[in-house]
């Protein structure tokens, strides 16, 4: 990476290290992201709600300069950035605001690794998720609202009601 562009990034983690590096971020003053979610697991002998990150091995890094670049690469459990070739990706800032838009507004939220032909773009007019463009597909005959995260190859699915939504002419 010869010049950094200041923005988000994607930083893939060992297995089961997310919270740790975000720690570890955080405490080195760099700006992080780890969406998580609240999931109920059981055990034999009792039940529980842990937040548990929405992506797996994936926490978004917002770099500034080279220095904050090559501080991540050495801290312990990062593996390396996501790219596509040589070329590290860059996420969208409009991804990480409906991420985080999402979490605040919903718990129900499903991640899927499926393709989806596109949808019909909406934006949500009332609501805690007021203000988030996104797209509509038909999920197992229920219509959700539909994020896109290329760079993960991913999706994040919401259900929200359809007197919300409000379509964006073209």
């Amino acid at each position: 990476m010869s010049n950094p562009i200041t923005g988000w990034y994607v930083v893939y983690t060992r297995p089961r290290h997310e919270k740790k590096v975000a720690e570890h971020l955080s405490a080195l003053s760099i700006v992080n992201f780890l969406p998580t979610t609240r999931t109920l697991r059981l055990w034999n002998d009792r039940k529980r709600y842990i937040d548990s990150p929405l992506f797996p091995s994936y926490v978004f890094v917002y770099l500034e300069n080279m220095e904050t670049y090559c501080k991540i690469l050495n801290l312990e459990g990062i593996l390396y950035y996501v790219r596509t070739g040589k070329e590290v990706v860059k996420v969208k800032e409009e991804i990480i605001h409906n991420i985080s838009l999402i979490l605040k507004g919903t718990n129900d939220i499903e991640i899927s690794d499926e393709y989806f032909q596109p949808g019909e773009q909406v934006m949500i007019s009332d609501g805690v998720l007021c203000g988030l463009v996104c797209e509509v597909v038909e999920v197992k005959g229920m219509k959700k609202i539909l994020v896109r995260m290329n760079v993960l190859q991913k999706n994040i699915l919401v259900a929200v009601p359809s007197e919300y939504l409000t379509a964006i002419p073209t």
